[in-house]
């Protein structure tokens, strides 16, 4: 979409047209339908914009995952939805940006570099700081524009001014010829930009893909992991006072808040042993910052397998950080010892997990042919190098 025509959108009837759109969608209208009942009753709206209106209108249903019945009257971009932060981790990561405003005494100036729709823009917003927000698309920029109160301009962030800020944050685009990337040399503005803005910038936070190697983290500074739902989602590079200055990794579960984070800049190794009665999967937060070790301190476990995350012991502890299952039997990986194993206990349905397998769970699934009437949950681990099949049944703690 061009900026004419999302600017001729933003104008009457546009969000009229959107809100039909929507509605038709909803009730479970086809997108060819739509266009064309949205083109019978707007119709001052040129083809081009009719059609823009059910893009929008898309758009919105689909950010309704992140940013719940807010994205009813958001505005988007394809990209713009596609890498902006959900609502939950933009307000999280906002609190920290709020803590300023105490130390200054007043609202923190922020620059919100590659801001996009303006997710992060309206969390710095409602966090109290007096946020500017930059981006060099112009169709992007006035999206953020109608999603958010504050100040937003078309610009290349690699040539601003930063004098004046108390802080900066900065979201790089993290897609490549259409597609997403995990490689930090194909960000936009370059990774090198990205980590200069880290060390000069008096308060600093970076958004960066989950994936990221932490060899890559400069020196001094603080990773946090994001997951929400049990999803990971993001991580975030923290420098200046918006750090302790100890913390240098840390996995954050939300909505909870529950967060670990370890002052080391050395990975301490879990030790391994042997099954146990209870098996910990950790969550993907916990196994990205590194921190298997103090988890398995917390649950007193051991890992099954020094080159997987599944923790193992014999003590039920209520943790935040890890989903607990009850083992019932463990065998040598064999299809056809699973499956009369689980058909002895009058299985019928299983969740399959694993991690260091390279087994095909839904192939798996249909191969193990199970009509039973209870459910139950399959693990395919490494336990000291080899591939078994622990059968077990979800703790509730």
């Amino acid at each position: 979409m061009d900026a004419d025509t999302f600017a001729a959108l933003a104008a009457k009837p546009g969000p009229d047209a959107i809100a039909h759109a929507m509605a038709r969608l909803d009730a479970g209208a086809n997108d060819l339908a739509v266009g064309e009942d949205v083109r019978r009753h707007y119709c001052a709206l040129k083809p081009n914009v009719a059609s823009a209106a059910v893009e929008q209108a898309t758009l919105r249903r689909r950010g309704r995952a992140k940013f719940g019945a807010a994205a009813d009257e958001m505005w988007f971009t394809a990209n713009g939805l596609e890498q902006a932060t959900s609502a939950i981790a933009a307000n999280h990561r906002a609190t920290r940006f709020h803590a300023l405003n105490t130390t200054l005494g007043r609202p923190a100036r922020v620059a919100d570099l590659c801001c996009g729709i303006g997710a992060d823009l309206r969390a710095l917003e409602a966090a109290g700081c007096n946020v500017t927000g930059f981006d060099h698309d112009p169709v992007t920029a006035q999206a953020a524009r109608l999603n958010s109160d504050a100040r937003v301009d078309c610009a290349d962030v690699e040539v601003l001014d930063l004098t004046g800020y108390d802080a900066a944050f900065i979201d790089p685009a993290r897609r490549s010829r259409g597609r997403r990337t995990f490689d930090v040399n194909a960000y936009e503005p370059p990774w090198s930009f990205v980590t200069s803005l880290l060390a000069k910038v008096p308060a600093a936070a970076a958004k960066v893909a989950p994936g990221i190697p932490h060899d890559l983290v400069p020196a001094g500074i603080e990773i946090e992991w994001i997951s929400v739902a049990g999803g990971l989602k993001e991580a975030v590079l923290w420098a200046g006072s918006l750090t302790d200055g100890e913390t240098r990794r840390r996995a954050t579960l939300l909505p909870s808040g529950a967060t670990m984070h370890t002052k080391s800049d050395a990975d301490e190794r879990a030790p391994t042993g042997s099954m146990n009665r209870y098996l910990y999967e950790p969550d993907d937060a916990v196994v990205r910052a590194h921190l298997i070790s103090d988890l398995a301190r917390s649950v007193d476990g051991v890992l099954l397998d020094a080159t997987t995350a599944y923790l193992t012991s014999d003590r039920l502890i209520d943790t935040p950080f890890a989903k607990a299952f009850e083992v019932r039997e463990v065998m040598p990986f064999s299809l056809k010892r699973l499956r009369a194993a689980l058909r002895e206990r009058d299985v019928g349905g299983v969740t399959i997990m694993k991690r260091g397998s390279a087994v095909d769970v839904e192939r798996l699934r249909r191969d193990l042919r199970l009509e039973g009437t209870t459910q139950a949950v399959v693990v395919l681990a490494l336990i000291d190098g080899k591939h078994y099949a622990v059968i077990a049944d979800a703790v509730n703690t």
